[in-house]
């Protein structure tokens, strides 16, 4: 894998996308405004980068997210199209890094950098279920 690597994906912002469907659990966000969850953004971006990996990835491995820094600089109503573009800007052994935007029909909404980590995917359980078990 090398630097100048490009995703782009699309999708159609639904009400389960927009801060007061994002979860029940949290009652805070049951009054906001109905416009694109940044978590949801964020996700949004996180699932390009990875699709952007998978043809390069070996069997029995897959990435993921070490560290978010992204800005949500405006707002997007249900229904409109949301497009995320993902440049691989750094390969630093197994540690990737992104830089990524998120954009509307009406232009920028979001813009950072991303990073990842690639794993084989079944060492990385065995080592979870060996901590929760010391636990």
């Amino acid at each position: 894998m090398t630097p100048g690597l490009t995703h782009r994906e699309s999708m159609v912002v639904a009400e389960r996308h927009t801060v007061p469907h994002v979860t029940p659990d949290w009652a805070g966000f049951a009054d906001m405004p109905p416009v694109l969850a940044t978590a949801m953004m964020v996700g949004f971006i996180e699932n390009t980068c990875i699709e952007a990996l998978r043809p390069h990835l070996a069997p029995g491995q897959c990435s993921v997210g070490t560290h978010v820094d992204i800005s949500h600089v405006a707002a997007t109503l249900a229904g409109a199209t949301i497009t995320a573009q993902v440049e691989l800007i750094a390969v630093e052994g197994r540690r990737l890094e992104f830089r990524v935007a998120c954009h509307d029909d009406f232009g920028l909404i979001g813009e950072g950098r991303h990073r990842r980590a690639i794993i084989d995917t079944k060492r990385f359980m065995e080592r979870l279920e060996q901590n929760r078990a010391i636990r």
